[in-house]
């Protein structure tokens, strides 16, 4: 199984086996995904449908269309208020 390093400044580098094998190339974006025993590697593609199940189980119910309408109206609201 590849393994990679952290170094001093949280960085490491992927082996190329997992570059590779998630089509990554210099520039390329991935998320990490919280599971059960860590976390998983996705590569990030301009390609919409690369974002299926991206965002499953991070919402603990779901919530209307009306309710995000408002959390941004009220976040609109909150922002335009002038300073004190």
């Amino acid at each position: 199984m590849p393994a990679a390093t952290l170094t001093s400044k949280g960085q490491i580098t992927l082996p190329a086996a997992v570059r590779t094998a998630l089509g990554l190339h210099a520039g390329s974006k991935v998320d990490f995904l919280p599971v059960k025993d860590g976390f998983k590697v996705v590569a990030l593609h301009a390609d919409v449908t690369s974002l299926k199940g991206r965002f499953a189980g991070r919402a603990k119910k779901p919530v209307s269309l009306a309710a995000m309408d408002e959390a941004i109206a009220a976040q609109a609201v909150a922002r335009n208020r002038p300073s004190r």
